[in-house]
């Protein structure tokens, strides 16, 4: 059912099941549309949409009536049908929105509220079309590209000219960058009894077209290590006589002050049994930084976007997938093949990381993913380079290697106490202190880092930046760094106090300062009930003269605190009277 190829034929039944528990990925067929009573003749490019990961939308002739099928992948169940005839329709990636086409006529409808939003009549038959982000379609003629906004009410706007390599091509897709200026036209043509793939890449800022070879192409956006602002890549896979090619390239160049992304090209391997095949469709996972690509014989590759490594190849459908859509829950692929299956392949973030170490063999590039990733699996690599650059008595790197280990490995107090030890390099920082500035970069310190942070700093009095942490919210506060900070400052006590949920240390703040009126107000506020009655003492041993009035407000308080009882003035015994 699931077309999943082993790599070894001689595997029995029992030893897969073994060995999928080990694999990098997690496969998934979400629903059957046969199921949702669509006939399997309309399962194909020309009938059916998937615009994302949201709806499938289907077109179908019942008896003489043509109508079109939503279905929500959420609740496969609940399949509208309406009576439309279109030679086209798309639905809004986010939105009960649907647009349609017949023949040079566009409309857009809001479903949920029954109502036209837009129409256009254009001078040209539009031979494809897809929602390029929730507002906006990008619309293919036999000579131009156009976009048109779902608000106001402008008429499709011309982007550019198609190039006349593309001429008489079959367009299966385009695609843009976030920013909208990178745009991207796909199509294939039978040539020399093989599929060509010819892209056509267009610069909005430079107006400039340059035609590419290519089967599938996607855009991403990706942070280097040590820049300030992501790069926008483009990622392309080709099949050419002389092979299959994936390069990676950045479009338009760094920020200033960044470093340029290193472009890569890496084989794409085809077994022996498909020589004829080729790409057909790519996704790029913004939470995993993954490359998608899913071939036309259902074959799933899966590689790293920063360095290019192919991770995984299997044959994942027997039947071409011939539409997908990011899978926004799991940051995966989902698509639909001929057989009307929706499937999904994502990252399992549990096996990725030992799945490239020991299967791949690339240690270094499961601490990358790990890191970027912030996954699973490599713990024992990360502790053995922290061991290794301190024996080493590169304390600079150990410090590094325990900041960015995933899950916070290495952020304990084993570690604060290693680095502590660690000799100071005359005229640099301590190991702890660039550990901390490491931390203090990319995120926030954990209770035992900002304790051990913030004591030398208290100790000089610098209140200055304990205010700058606090502010940016740079330290994991906790009762314990709310207790060493009081002696100094009982404001940025307070603070702490308030952020770390230590009510009963919040309330002596607010009893020693004199602001008992938010005492109640607090504990409304947070739902805490306290021993008022050593409240009251509290007060009537700083404060003797606001004792009255704070136990009449409590008294007054609806409903009354149930344990307060008014302090009894301390009177001396009289002397008796002489006779």
């Amino acid at each position: 059912l699931l077309g999943l190829t082993p790599c070894t034929p001689s595997w029995t039944g029992h030893d897969w099941c073994i060995m999928a528990q080990n694999l990098p990925i997690k496969f998934q067929e979400h629903l059957q549309l046969t199921n949702c009573g669509v006939s399997l003749d309309n399962v194909a490019f020309a009938t059916l949409t998937m615009e994302s990961d949201k709806f499938i939308c289907i077109r179908e002739n019942v008896g003489d009536k043509a109508e079109v099928v939503i279905i929500e992948t959420s609740n496969p169940s609940g399949v509208t049908r309406r009576p439309i005839g279109a030679d086209s329709a798309i639905m809004n990636p986010v939105s009960k929105v649907i647009a349609l086409k017949a023949q040079k006529t566009l409309q857009i409808f809001n479903l949920e509220l029954k109502a036209k939003m837009k129409a256009h009549n254009m001078t040209e038959d539009v031979q494809f079309w897809r929602w390029i982000n929730p507002s906006t379609i990008g619309l293919v003629t036999d000579t131009a590209v156009y976009h048109w906004s779902i608000e106001g009410g402008d008429a499709p706007t011309k982007m550019f000219d198609r190039h006349p390599s593309l001429a008489g091509v079959q367009i299966i897709n385009y695609r843009t960058d976030d920013a909208l200026k990178w745009l991207l036209l796909v199509g294939i043509a039978a040539r020399d009894n093989r599929v060509v793939g010819l892209i056509q890449l267009f610069s909005v800022d430079k107006q400039v077209s340059q035609p590419i070879e290519g089967h599938a192409a996607a855009f991403a956006n990706f942070k280097q290590p040590g820049n300030q602002a992501a790069s926008t890549l483009l990622s392309i896979a080709v099949r050419t006589p002389a092979g299959g090619k994936l390069h990676i390239i950045e479009v338009g160049g760094p920020g200033a002050g960044d470093q340029p992304f290193q472009k890569k090209a890496v084989d794409i391997f085809f077994p022996p049994e498909a020589q004829a095949d080729f790409p057909v469709a790519m996704q790029i996972s913004p939470k995993h930084d993954v490359v998608y690509m899913i071939t036309k014989f259902g074959y799933i590759h899966l590689y790293d976007l920063e360095t290019g490594t192919c991770i995984y190849m299997n044959r994942i459908s027997s039947e071409t997938i011939f539409v997908t859509a990011p899978h926004e829950a799991t940051g995966g692929i989902i698509g639909v093949n001929r057989k009307g299956q929706v499937l999904s392949v994502c990252v399992d973030e549990a096996n990725i990381v030992p799945y490239i170490t020991s299967t791949l063999n690339q240690p270094d590039l499961a601490l990358r993913l790990a890191v970027r990733n912030n996954l699973q699996g490599a713990e024992e690599l990360f502790v053995s380079q922290f061991n290794a650059f301190f024996s080493q008595g590169n304390y600079l790197e150990a410090a590094k290697v325990a900041a960015k280990a995933p899950r916070g490995i290495l952020r304990s107090p084993a570690t604060i106490q290693r680095l502590q030890q660690a000799p100071t390099v005359p005229g640099q920082q301590s190991a702890l202190l660039q550990y901390f500035s490491i931390l203090l970069e990319t995120g926030k310190l954990n209770k035992f880092e900002a304790v051990e942070l913030c004591r030398p700093v208290l100790q000089q009095n610098r209140t200055e930046l304990l205010e700058k942490w606090l502010k940016e919210d740079k330290l994991e506060c906790s009762e314990e760094l709310g207790d060493m900070i009081k002696p100094v400052s009982a404001k940025y006590a307070l603070s702490v106090y308030l952020r770390a949920d230590a009510p009963a240390k919040v309330l002596q703040c607010f009893a020693e300062s004199g602001d008992f009126e938010k005492i109640v107000l607090y504990c409304k506020k947070v739902g805490y009930n306290p021993d008022y009655a050593g409240i009251l003492r509290m007060v009537l041993h700083s404060a003797a003269d606001k004792a009255a009035t704070f136990a009449s407000s409590l008294a007054k308080d609806e409903p009354p605190p149930p344990d307060i009882t008014p302090p009894t003035p301390c009177r001396r015994p009289s002397r008796p009277r002489d006779s």
